[in-house]
């Protein structure tokens, strides 16, 4: 038997009480026929593809603050995120080939934070303890003419990575109403579902909420939309200054 979300409940019976209030008074209410799934939304869902995607690309890019989790495939890697991010950064964590460090940037500063077994394998795999030990836990400081600053920047900016993400590829079509982390979305997809698809909400602003890429390239939630958090640098002892280059690994 599967779960009837709370949410769901509420709302029912929320819209059956109006219905009854309706027809007791003796006037109509939208949607009191349950053949209308856009009653009591925004309204997005009645849009032509385009315009939809119009609307939740710019509630997006007007949004302050975003949470962006899940898994995305790149060049045959997968990489788990679960990043914030703000207009002038970003933090969080990003997991690949069983390895997880944090990612921090304020402004133009951006930080790295690793245990010592991250860094014992930076250098294509030579192992250094001792320089491993000074970074453990550390925020190191990426200098931005390292090669890796703009890779791992990308990870925290919301411009970039919202742009790259919420391209539908192929023609713009509506796959009906669906429901995402509880809320009711309309669902986009791109050359019919193999270019991505993408849940919009229906309810308050239409924002993406949840993301499959095209060709299984990783599925993404959006949550926590105008939610601000804290972006603070790093205090000075629990910062390392590397140098003009960081590692490869």
């Amino acid at each position: 038997m599967t779960a009837i979300p709370q949410g769901r409940i509420r709302r029912a019976v929320l819209r059956g009480a109006l219905c009854a209030v309706a027809v007791a008074a003796g006037t109509g209410l939208t949607g009191c026929s349950g053949d209308d799934p856009d009653a009591g939304t925004n309204g997005v869902g009645k849009l032509p593809p385009a315009q939809i995607q119009a609307k939740t690309r710019t509630a997006a890019e007007s949004a302050d603050a975003v949470h962006l989790s899940g898994n995305v495939v790149s060049n045959g890697r997968t990489y788990r995120l679960d990043m914030r991010l703000k207009s002038d950064g970003g933090t969080g964590s990003v997991t690949a080939q069983g390895v997880t460090f944090g990612l921090l940037r304020v402004g133009e500063k951006l930080y790295l934070k690793a245990d010592a077994a991250f860094w014992n394998h930076a250098d294509d795999g030579k192992s250094d303890s001792g320089a491993a030990g000074k970074l453990d836990g550390k925020y190191v400081k990426v200098p931005q003419g390292d090669p890796s600053y703009q890779r791992f920047s990308g990870f925290t900016d919301k411009k970039v990575l919202l742009d790259g993400l919420l391209t539908l590829h192929g023609a713009l079509a509506t796959d009906g109403h669906h429901e995402a982390s509880g809320v009711r979305t309309i669902r986009l997809t791109g050359g019919d579902g193999t270019g991505g698809a993408l849940d919009v909400s229906l309810e308050g602003a239409p924002y993406p909420l949840r993301l499959e890429r095209a060709g299984g390239a990783g599925t993404l939630s959006f949550s926590e939309w105008n939610k601000d958090f804290p972006l603070t640098e790093p205090a000075k002892d629990e910062t390392v200054d590397y140098g003009k280059q960081l590692p490869t690994s």
